[in-house]
């Protein structure tokens, strides 16, 4: 693993990651390692950086870790979905570029993830990407691949938005999450427009994203219309142009662990 290379994809993603985390700059990183040891040390170099960040010790707190480690699972579950259907005859060509840099995007999250825990980093997980046999043609049939991306990434998004009041403590690692959580949000309105949907989330039905009734609970909660405990709908019902649909378009809803892992469990082997 070359870290120099990890900090230039998140780089890539983030143009002032190395702004933010203020006590890393890219001379003092390198200017004292050769690449072969940069390679060697590349997890303990990143976990450092980050851990001082926010003033932690290099043993991050539990509940810290436990958020990192399901995060790296969702993360290991879109890596390696991408990665098994790159390249493949039945991707359009048009969006071959765009499914190969969001692979990209994924493993730099892994990447990333694992460097931060260290030791502490789960394994990878077998998947089933038939989802216990509920999709026989996903990497034969665009639009069964493109609906899957667009299910894992629409679950992505709202997974990490529930587990940021938990990250609370660490700052630093919040701050990188919603960075990630940032990037998840742009694939999945990019897989969106591949499909011929629109950017955003409509509603809490699968029907209304263009997808089949199996992956309804993805979407469970997305109706709700009510924000800090105002009913938009009802506030803005003096102006005819803001509709139910529109006031649960204009904001995402975030998910629960235990709803995550039970949506993502069809994809464990």
């Amino acid at each position: 693993m070359n870290l120099q290379n990890i900090l230039s994809e998140i780089e890539k993603v983030d143009g002032e990651i190395f702004d933010r985390l203020a006590h890393v700059s890219r001379r003092g990183l390198f200017s004292s390692l050769t690449k072969k040891t940069i390679a060697a040390a590349a997890p303990a170099i990143m976990a450092s950086a980050l851990t001082k960040a926010y003033g932690q010790s290099s043993s991050l707190p539990q509940g810290v870790k436990d958020v990192l480690n399901f995060a790296l699972t969702l993360e290991y579950l879109e890596y390696r979905f991408y990665d098994a259907g790159r390249n493949l005859s039945m991707i359009p060509n048009d969006y071959k570029a765009a499914f190969e840099l969001i692979r990209q995007h994924e493993q730099v999250h892994v990447r990333l993830l694992k460097s931060v825990l260290g030791a502490d980093a789960v394994a990878e997980p077998k998947f089933d990407f038939s989802a216990k046999g509920t999709f026989n043609d996903t990497f034969s049939n665009f639009a069964t691949f493109s609906a899957i991306a667009q299910t894992l990434e629409d679950t992505g998004v709202r997974a990490y938005k529930g587990q940021a009041p938990n990250l609370m403590p660490a700052p630093a690692i919040l701050q990188v999450a919603l960075q990630i959580h940032a990037t998840e949000a742009a694939h999945a309105a990019n897989v969106r427009y591949m499909r011929g949907q629109k950017g955003w989330i409509t509603g809490g039905t699968a029907a209304l994203q263009g997808l089949p009734l199996v992956v309804e609970g993805n979407y469970k909660g997305e109706e709700n219309l009510t924000q800090a405990g105002v009913n938009l709908a009802t506030a803005l019902a003096g102006d005819s142009r803001v509709t139910a649909q529109m006031v649960s378009q204009a904001f995402d809803e975030p998910l629960s662990k235990s709803d995550v892992l039970a949506l993502v469990t069809p994809f464990l082997a």
